[in-house]
């Protein structure tokens, strides 16, 4: 049974950093593209971040220069590194991953930017 476990959110300072984990019991991890989203009250699930099995990524242009997403395969381990975080990035934010037309959700962890 695929699981994906976030851990790392909190509620921080507009300015400040968090970094998300996100560890995943998957076989052949490394073959799956990984990815985070984010869904805030009321608004729907939207991407954040992914990166392909080659190290490829795609971010979205609201985090653009202030989100770095990584990964660590020999730990099965995608990470989301959140810099300069502002009060519209409160949100649940969700790992994912994709093969083919298998994806997988975790359960995802608050972040809340709030002075």
């Amino acid at each position: 049974q695929v699981q994906l476990v976030e851990s790392g959110g909190g509620l921080v300072q507009p300015g400040g950093s968090l970094r998300l984990s996100c560890v995943a019991s998957i076989r052949m991890f490394s073959i799956y593209a990984m990815g985070w989203y984010r869904q805030a009250p009321g608004k729907q699930r939207e991407q954040v971040a992914v990166m392909d099995t080659n190290g490829a990524t795609v971010y979205a242009d609201f985090v653009k220069g202030r989100f770095t997403i990584s990964r660590d395969n020999a730990k099965s381990t995608v990470f989301l590194h959140m810099n300069s975080l502002k009060p519209e990035d409160t949100a649940v934010y969700y790992c994912n991953a994709q093969l083919r037309t298998y994806t997988y959700w975790g359960q995802g962890t608050q972040v809340t930017v709030s002075s």
